[in-house]
């Protein structure tokens, strides 16, 4: 049987994290309030992030800014797509 949340992101209740994903308070809270599919949202926005800013995810900077932009993504206005950045086509 699945954990369920309330997932701040999806304002629905919603199947819930397996594990924590990201370590300390943040993480913690994630675990708590995000459910899977909000989680795969971030991942894909991440990746977006990562390659358009061309991010090296082990420099302590990029990582300050990831997680940043991983806590507007859940619990605040949002992560805003970089300006440049154009959706592909389908």
């Amino acid at each position: 049987m699945s954990r369920k949340v309330n997932c701040v992101k999806l304002n629905k209740e919603a199947d819930g994290l397996n594990a924590i994903t990201y370590p300390g308070e943040l993480g913690e809270r994630i675990f708590k309030e995000v459910s899977q599919e909000a989680w795969q949202m971030w991942l894909g926005h991440q990746t977006m992030l990562i390659n358009e800013y061309r991010l090296t995810p082990i420099e302590p900077k990029a990582r300050k800014f990831l997680e940043e932009e991983m806590e507007k993504f859940f619990f605040g206005d949002g992560s805003e797509k970089p300006k440049e950045f154009v959706e592909p086509e389908k």
